[in-house]
């Protein structure tokens, strides 16, 4: 059984706080996930969007051509900041947000700046994984695939 251990007065109905009786508590804290306008921050946002654009363009045919899902993780200082699904399996291909609705064939856990040099041509992506630079986890030749859609959007 409760037990009341202060000893203010039982509140009736119709009594209501009295005007100072409580303090404004600041805002909540922010989540470990950047806001939607941080977002834009990260270069690799901004390719995605991209991406995005260019897949809704030409995914049926890169759907013939590739025939696997693709989940990024984009890091920034070892904790994922950005996540991003390429099905070029089903339908006529398409990027959304998020993990990978159906399984994913292959996951990339990138950091963005390494992320950026690949998408943009400037280091070979079997030279700087076997680096370590970043990890491949599922069917790791399909990278090669990724690469080929990357290069695609690139001459755009």
């Amino acid at each position: 059984m409760w037990k009341r251990i202060d000893h203010q007065p039982k509140i009736k109905a119709g009594d209501g706080p009295q005007v100072g009786q409580f303090k404004e508590l600041g805002s909540a804290q922010e989540t470990a996930v950047p806001h939607p306008l941080e977002l834009s921050e990260f270069q690799s946002f901004l390719v995605f969007e991209d991406i995005s654009h260019h897949i809704k363009e030409v995914g049926a045919q890169m759907v013939k051509k590739v025939n696997a899902i693709f989940q990024l993780d984009i890091t920034k200082d070892g904790k994922t900041i950005l996540q991003r699904t390429i099905d070029l399996k089903n339908g006529s291909g398409d990027m959304y947000p998020g993990s990978a609705r159906l399984p994913a064939d292959t996951v990339f856990t990138i950091p963005e700046p390494v992320f950026m040099e690949l998408v943009l041509g400037k280091m070979n992506p079997q030279k700087a994984f076997l680096a370590g630079k970043f990890k491949v986890s599922g069917k790791v030749l399909l990278g090669q695939k990724l690469e080929r859609v990357f290069k695609d959007w690139a001459k755009c």
